[in-house]
């Protein structure tokens, strides 16, 4: 068994994608004392601000750095749906983002909560109303994926959510913390390896 050295300044992980082929079977909600709010043609420094607050922690960044007319082509596509979960004050603190464009098929593009929101069971609610609104249409498949570099717990979640794992790949990208999109302090649970220049 051999090691792949990752390139300088960059970052690797193992990505896990997993796929549902049949509809849930009707269950309760589980309880939270949130709300979902559909999000209908969310403004771009809106979206990437809830996107930054909630993936932050685990390295998200491919839509801070998307050019704006990409990023508006997804999410104001009539086929994307994007919803935030609301606390009682009215402040955002999660979101799931539902992908619709390809016929009978429902990607989770994007799920997540705000840091001090995960493991209070609010995960568990998002998920129900995730896999409700993913299934409303004509949809015989749905999937997602997750990485090694996000919550440790995310792959487990998926699975006891009902999904199955079917593929496994690698990705190397470079550290978004050296390139200046996060802040340096930004998931210290991910060492942070300067450039050899740096040291």
């Amino acid at each position: 068994m051999g090691l792949t050295p990752v390139p300088e300044g960059h970052l690797a992980t193992v990505v896990t994608t997993l796929e549902m082929r049949e509809r849930p079977r009707l269950a309760p909600m589980p309880p939270s004392e949130l709300r979902l709010v559909r999000w209908e043609q969310p403004t771009l420094p809106r979206y990437r601000t809830l996107f930054a607050r909630i993936g932050a922690p685990w390295l998200w960044y491919s839509r801070l750095v998307m050019a704006d007319a990409a990023l508006a082509k997804i999410i104001h596509d009539p086929k994307v749906s994007v919803y935030a979960a609301v606390d009682r004050a009215g402040i955002e603190v999660g979101f799931l983002e539902l992908d619709h464009r390809h016929d009978g098929v429902c990607e989770l593009a994007y799920f997540g909560l705000v840091p001090e929101r995960v493991g209070r069971g609010d995960g568990r609610w998002l998920m129900a109303n995730a896999l409700m609104l993913g299934w409303g249409r004509e949809v015989t498949r749905m999937w997602v994926h997750t990485c090694t570099l996000d919550h440790h717990r995310a792959l487990d979640f998926y699975r006891r959510s009902g999904f199955t794992a079917f593929r496994r790949t690698m990705e190397t990208f470079p550290d978004p913390r050296i390139a200046g999109i996060l802040p340096p302090e930004t998931a210290p649970q991910i060492p942070l390896l300067a450039p050899a220049s740096r040291r």
